[in-house]
């Protein structure tokens, strides 16, 4: 089959013809229809520090898909061939102590689909069954495929209240964009929206951001609290990963609100918890992936009620061997969501 392989240790990757995968009794083999291009997949390609730590070529990486299920193992119960599905792409061990409680999401030694396994740029991928979402056969296969990233919007957002509150997104890549909707959907007064690149904060707007700013051009902290009577935000969303917008929307949010961060600093982020965590009695989480699998159910219930829609974030299309122009796109911020068909 047709691969995208992150094929050495270095920037890139190449298009390579593989085996199409294998699977065991308690997995499923799916025929890939689209798949998405997440910031994850840039720092691999782009082969930043993060990546040299953590991932291991020559391998298929890709994680956001949407495809149709073609055969399945023995022991596989609840999914059919022909089913259209996505998946959930961390895979939990189901047996250290978080997994054990019911906090899949955090499994001590999860690994991901397309950084510690095969990926989905590809014809083909194989996932466990446990891992499959089955999708409705009216859902765009474009869309379908962007249920993964809007997860770890949805879990960032809805981790608190968020009804009738003021509502700070910092960072405007498209899983940003999307907390911008789902802070929407579910009913914040309004939603203020941050980041450095124009055309992402025009998105935003479109996506339902009361406000953006560039916060090269403007003051993050100052914008908030002149739209705040100086109270602050009461919910702020760290899509950023920057470091001194880590620490701006520490200082935006007030006394007794939340930050959420979903977002992955390169280094070690220096905050002062006395006057901005302490002090002002604030709730600080950290987001990782989805909950499994209320954030699906949720992500599913917003899609099909028409409350969210994510064809605007839908920048571009193209086939798995242009993948160099949807990468370029990618790291130039050029985009929404690049799609790839293989």
């Amino acid at each position: 089959m047709k691969a995208l392989v992150k094929h050495r240790r270095g920037i890139g990757a190449e298009i390579q013809y593989v085996g199409i995968p294998k699977f065991n009794d308690e997995e499923v083999l799916i025929k890939v229809k689209a798949s998405s291009i997440c910031g994850t997949d840039v720092h691999i390609y782009t082969w930043d520090e993060w990546s040299k730590r953590r991932v291991n070529p020559p391998y298929v990486f890709g994680h956001e898909f949407s495809g149709e299920v073609v055969e399945v193992g023995s022991k596989v119960k609840s999914v059919n061939p022909g089913d259209y599905v996505s998946a959930e792409t961390h895979i939990a061990c189901g047996r250290c102590p978080q997994c054990l409680s019911g906090k899949y999401h955090i499994c001590k030694y999860t690994k991901i689909i397309g950084v510690d396994t095969q990926g989905c740029f590809a014809e083909y991928v194989v996932l466990p069954e446990g891992n499959v979402w089955k999708n409705s056969k009216e859902m765009p296969y474009d869309v379908a495929s962007l249920q993964e990233p809007m997860g770890n919007a949805v879990h960032t957002v809805l981790a608190g209240d968020v009804a009738g509150r003021k509502v700070a997104v910092i960072g405007c890549g498209p899983i940003g964009i999307m907390a911008v909707c789902v802070a929407r959907a579910a009913g914040a007064s309004e939603v203020y929206a941050f980041d450095l690149n124009d055309y992402r904060l025009a998105l935003a707007k479109q996506m339902g951001a009361a406000i953006v700013v560039n916060s090269a051009k403007q003051d993050p902290v100052k914008a908030v609290h002149q739209l705040t009577e100086g109270n602050g935000v009461d919910v702020v969303c760290e899509m950023s990963g920057n470091p001194i917008a880590i620490n701006q929307g520490f200082k935006m949010v007030t006394n007794g609100g939340r930050v959420s961060i979903l977002s992955l600093p390169s280094k070690p982020v220096e905050i002062n918890i006395t006057e901005d965590i302490v002090f002002k009695g604030i709730t600080a989480q950290g987001i990782t992936g989805r909950e499994m699998f209320k954030t699906w159910q949720q992500v599913s219930g917003l899609l099909s009620s028409g409350q969210v829609d994510l064809t605007p974030i839908i920048s571009h299309h193209f086939p798995l061997d242009e993948y160099e122009k949807g990468f370029d796109l990618m790291i130039k911020g050029e985009c929404g969501k690049v799609i790839l068909y293989p």
